[in-house]
C-alpha cells in the first residue's frame, strides 16, 4: 500500500493533492501572496514604463524651447507626469512671489531674497518627495512577500514532516518507502515559498533602483529650473 502511494505521487502536483491539511493551508496563503506579488509587479512595470516614455517627451520639449516660459507652456500641454508636476509646483510658487511670473516687465524684475530662494528649493524638494512616495506605493509589499514566503514554506515543510513522522510512528513502518512520500510532500512547501519569493525580491530591487533614478531626475530638474531662472534674470 505504501509502495503504491509512493508510485502514484510522481509529480509535484500529485504531492500537493496528497499533502496534509497544515501544508495545504500554507500553500493557499502563499498562492494568495503570489497573486498579490504578480499584480504589484505587473502594475508597477506598466507604471514605470509609462514614466520613462513621459520623461523622454518632457525633456525633449525642454531642450527644444528657447525660454523658460515657452518650455513651461509646452510641458503643461503634456499628460500629467512626475516631471510636469514638479515643474508646475516650482513655477506656481515663483509666480506667487513675483508679479508677472516667468514673463515680468522690466519694472517687475526684482530679484527674490535668499529666504525666498530657499523656500522655492523646499517646495521643489517637497514635491519630489511626494512623487517618490507615489512611485514607491505598494513596492514595500514585494520586500515583505520576498522575505516572508521562504519562512512560510519552511513552516509548511516542518509541519508536513512532523505529520509524516507521526503517521509513521502510529503505523510502525520505518523504511524509506514509507518516509519518502511524506518528506517529499513537505518539501513542496519550501519549493513553493522560494518560487514566490524569488520574483518578488528581484522585482523589488529593480523597481527600487528605477525609483532612485526617477528621484535623481527630478532633483536635476529642480536644479535646472532654478538655473534657468537665474540665466533669464528671474532670480
Amino acid at each position: 500500500m505504501l509502495q503504491g502511494t509512493a508510485t502514484a505521487m510522481s509529480t509535484p502536483l500529485d504531492l500537493i493533492r496528497h499533502s496534509g491539511p497544515e501544508t495545504r493551508v500554507v500553500l493557499v496563503i502563499m498562492a494568495v501572496l503570489s497573486v498579490a506579488s504578480w499584480y504589484i509587479i505587473l502594475s508597477k512595470w506598466w507604471q514605470q514604463r509609462r514614466v520613462r516614455l513621459q520623461r523622454k517627451r518632457f525633456f525633449w520639449e525642454l531642450e527644444r524651447s528657447q525660454a523658460l516660459a515657452e518650455a513651461y507652456h509646452a510641458a503643461m500641454k503634456l499628460p500629467p507626469s512626475p516631471y510636469t508636476r514638479v515643474l508646475r509646483e516650482g513655477v506656481a510658487f515663483y509666480s506667487g512671489l513675483r508679479p508677472g511670473g516667468l514673463t515680468p516687465t522690466p519694472d517687475e524684475r526684482v530679484p527674490i531674497s535668499q529666504t525666498q530662494l530657499e523656500a522655492l528649493r523646499a517646495i521643489l524638494g517637497k514635491e519630489i518627495a511626494a512623487e517618490r512616495e507615489r512611485a514607491a506605493r505598494h513596492i514595500p509589499w514585494l520586500a515583505t512577500i520576498g522575505s516572508v514566503s521562504p519562512f512560510l514554506g519552511l513552516l509548511g515543510t516542518v509541519l508536513g514532516i512532523m505529520n509524516s513522522f507521526l503517521g509513521i510512528a502510529s503505523s510502525g513502518a520505518g523504511n524509506i518507502t514509507a518516509v519518502a512520500p511524506g518528506v517529499a510532500e513537505a518539501l513542496v512547501a519550501t519549493a513553493t515559498g522560494l518560487a514566490v519569493a524569488i520574483p518578488a525580491v528581484f522585482a523589488y530591487n529593480h523597481f527600487a533602483n528605477n525609483i532612485s533614478i526617477l528621484e535623481g531626475d527630478l532633483e536635476g530638474l529642480g536644479d535646472e529650473l532654478i538655473g534657468w531662472m537665474a540665466r533669464e534674470g528671474l532670480l
